[in-house]
């Protein structure tokens, strides 16, 4: 008996607190998926960087067998400043010190970087004042990009799905949330198409040394606003018209980002994915519920609250007046 009614408030403890098992299942599977990709980065990489860092130490100890009379002290000074140098986008080698990283079309390549949060690495603020500034711009900037792309998302989402949506239903009598989901995939496909695999191809033949899988990595990492900073167009030394090819790889940032978030704002009006969403989310009072809970509230105050506390009967008698009656012979219906 004891085990049934204790298993039975174990289940409606599970069925009041739905939201919160879910809740705590999404943590759970968050870290682990954390943790099975730091297992698979690890056991991919780990090897090709210990190859590197050998193949590095034979070159070193090979350039100071070379170079007697230069000391391994000096060698490690300077490849410490050639690589602090490197950090904030300077290099000392003779075919890259042709380009400027502050120019105007690459700072302008930076600034939207910095607002879209991409944040390649490549190039940093060097000076105090600029990375005072930056800070600033970009508490300002951030902001002022998000309510921009939301205002320019909100309005290509009326034409580009909303409407669609409702005409293909009103039009064909087709299922909404199908036409929905049939509509998203489509929409997805152009998406990667125009803004993932047509710029890899482009990519890939205007930077001589990627190839068509580094350029999709690096639209991709890109317009994903995660920006490894590991390959960065228009940085060869050869590279003709960088200054218009920097203005349209921003135009393209630009437009790719919108286009991403539309894509994702498209998925998330499906009616799928948003009962799976509340699945996880804390459940709203309804009016009637916060109704019932105030009068309750009410009442037990008043009740409490009374010096003059009554019995029950007492209450019932304060509203409802029963006559009271001598004797059978009394009532005129009997009689």
């Amino acid at each position: 008996m004891l085990q049934s009614l204790a298993s039975n408030s174990c289940v409606r403890l599970i069925q009041n607190h739905k939201s919160t098992w879910y809740f705590l299942f999404l943590i759970l599977g968050y870290v682990l998926y954390l943790i099975f990709g730091a297992v698979v980065f690890s056991s991919v990489e780990l090897p090709y960087e210990d190859l590197l860092r050998q193949e590095l130490r034979a070159l070193k100890k090979q350039f100071l067998q070379e170079n007697e009379c230069l000391s391994e002290e000096r060698l490690e000074r300077f490849l410490k400043k050639a690589l602090e140098a490197s950090n904030y986008g300077v290099s000392i080698l003779n075919n890259a010190s042709a380009n400027w990283n502050w120019d105007f079309t690459s700072a302008l390549f930076f600034a939207s970087t910095v607002l879209s949060t991409t944040g390649y690495g490549h190039t940093a603020p060097l000076s105090d004042g600029g990375k005072a500034f930056c800070i600033i711009y970009s508490v300002i900037g951030i902001p002022f990009t998000l309510l921009f792309l939301t205002a320019v998302v909100q309005r290509i989402m009326v034409f580009s799905t909303r409407r669609p949506i409702v005409y293909i239903h009103t039009r064909w009598g087709l299922s909404k949330p199908m036409v929905a989901v049939v509509h998203a995939t489509v929409l997805a496909m152009l998406a990667v198409s125009c803004f993932f695999l047509i710029p890899a191809a482009i990519f890939s033949v205007l930077e001589t040394n990627w190839n068509f899988l580094e350029s999709f990595y690096f639209c991709f990492i890109s317009l994903s606003t995660i920006g490894l900073g590991d390959y960065v167009p228009g940085e060869a030394a050869n590279q003709k018209f960088r200054e218009l090819y920097k203005v349209g790889i921003t135009v393209y940032l630009i437009l790719g980002l919108i286009v991403m978030l539309v894509v994702l704002e498209t998925f998330c009006e499906l009616q799928q994915l948003k009962q799976l969403r509340k699945m996880f989310y804390l459940k709203k009072e309804k009016p009637q519920d916060r109704m019932a809970i105030l009068e309750h509230d009410h009442l037990s105050f008043t009740t409490v609250s009374d010096g003059n506390t009554t019995s029950a009967q007492d209450k019932a008698q304060m509203f409802v007046s029963v006559p009271t009656l001598a004797s059978p012979h009394d009532d005129a219906m009997i009689q």
